[in-house]
């Protein structure tokens, strides 16, 4: 029998019965929505650093997320995912205000202050990873409503969403004097800001928005011990029981057919799709759109997140785990195999497809893994998802440097007369066509070695 979809007024009971997930949401769209995001690399920039200054900043964030990952995964399930949230908006307001009031003039207090922006922000990545969701899905269990998390998955994914096109859109104007000074104008006359100013209107905009995550993530409240959960974290506190939990997590990651397959599938997706996504501005350029454009494309992929989570919440609740990956490998291939053909002006569709295949992900991903782990090590399992995700896409991004370098040097001795621009865009387009065949091998490895232990699991499962 089917049954009735919830309504506005069921869904807004349903958030007001259970506040940590209203907070939950509130935490995700807060803590996301980064209104540098359309000018990250330029504020950078203006700010007076350099762009090898740039890529190592953002090696050090990455690292530090790789680093700090699973500990703090073990940490929120050992100690209070609640109080690691409140730790983690804190680190967000310490990060803005490091680049928000450094004085500028001095290139080297400038660089210090954002490498201390850049760790602290790895760390503040790392400690929000799984244990929002931990907490969340623990209130649901609480509550007897675990069934309930694919419906918060699409509102937070929904809502983050907004917050994403609000940010990008506010970010980017308030960034440019010249509209800002257009407005100022109507508001005092005569009054004018230069580029100085108000390069630092998306910090501070940032920054409100860690207030904010503060005050949200401070009326969590952890809730009541689940089923099978034993005591109180608070009694397990140490380095010894923390490294216990990390290595029991891991091995029983490695131990649990499905979940491996989950987070080893979502990787190949995960890192191939992000990476084409961190490409999207140059692919753009080489099928002959403006630099204007770029912002409105960046919403209009937000747009769809509008959309997608609904999809994958009914993809969920209909198709086995083994359907939807099927869903997902087949969008992400046709998307791949479009891409190599720079379609001029049409070349978006595929490009659209990249970001509903990351969607999709992501949200398979947290449903599946929320659903099949215990509490006692919720946290830590996501952390480890998310130290494998950071590992692969790491990983993709050193080789395609080293692939790009090669196919720059056979231009250059095909091409001699060519220019750089010309012998640079030529080798984007030929590393484009690789990007199906590695997807494709990844798949194959991955399913090799996991669909075996599935069908064991099947087996020993049907036996007992």
């Amino acid at each position: 029998m089917a049954t009735k979809e919830a309504g506005p007024a069921e869904s807004v009971s349903f958030l007001d019965a259970m506040p940590n997930i209203r907070l939950f949401i509130a935490f995700r769209v807060l803590f996301n929505a980064r209104f540098y995001y359309p000018v990250f690399t330029i504020l950078f920039l203006d700010y007076g650093l350099s762009l090898s200054q740039f890529a190592v900043l953002n090696t050090v964030w990455a690292v530090t997320i790789v680093l700090a990952e699973v500990p703090s995964g073990a940490l929120a399930d050992l100690l209070d995912r609640r109080l690691l949230l409140i730790a983690t908006s804190l680190l967000m307001i310490a990060e803005m205000a490091l680049i928000a009031f450094v004085p500028l003039g001095n290139p080297r207090l400038i660089f210090w202050a954002f490498l201390g922006n850049r760790v602290l922000s790895g760390l503040a990545e790392a400690m929000a990873s799984g244990a929002d969701e931990a907490l969340a899905y623990d209130t649901l269990v609480a509550h007897g409503k675990a069934a309930a998390w694919p419906k918060v998955l699409e509102m937070q994914m929904r809502a983050q969403s907004v917050g994403y096109i609000f940010a990008m859109t506010i970010g980017a104007l308030v960034y440019d004097p010249e509209a800002v000074n257009r407005v100022i104008g109507w508001l005092v006359p005569g009054a004018v800001v230069t580029l100085q100013d108000t390069m630092r209107y998306p910090v501070y905009l940032t920054l409100l928005f860690g207030l904010l995550a503060l005050a949200a993530t401070w009326r969590m409240r952890e809730p009541q011990a689940v089923a099978g959960q034993s005591g109180p974290r608070a009694a397990t506190t140490t380095l010894r029981s923390g490294l216990r939990l990390i290595f029991r997590a891991g091995k029983w990651i490695l131990a649990t057919p499905m979940v491996l397959a989950v987070i080893l599938f979502a990787t190949v997706f995960d890192h191939t799709l992000r990476m084409i996504a961190t490409l999207t501005s140059e692919y753009y350029r080489q099928i002959g759109l403006p630099d204007a454009s770029f912002g409105l494309l960046g919403s209009a992929a937000a747009v769809l997140g509008l959309f997608v989570p609904r999809l994958a919440r009914i993809m969920a609740e209909r198709l086995p785990p083994g359907g939807n990956a099927l869903a997902v490998g087949s969008l992400s291939l046709a998307s791949l195999l479009l891409l190599p053909l720079f379609i001029p002006y049409f070349g978006i569709l595929p490009v659209m497809l990249v970001f509903v295949g990351l969607t999709m992900t992501s949200y398979f991903t947290s449903h599946y893994l929320n659903t099949f782990t215990d509490s006692s090590q919720r946290a830590t399992v996501l952390s480890f998802k998310g130290l494998v995700f950071n590992v692969a896409y790491g990983g993709i991004g050193l080789a395609y440097a080293g692939v790009i370098q090669l196919l720059r040097h056979d231009q250059t001795c095909l091409h001699p007369l060519w220019s750089a621009e010309l012998i640079a865009g030529q080798a984007f387009k030929s590393a484009m066509g690789f990007f199906p065949l590695y997807l494709i091998a990844g798949l194959a490895l991955v399913a090799l070695y996991c669909l075996p232990r599935l069908r064991r699991g099947r087996l020993q499962a049907g036996h007992d």
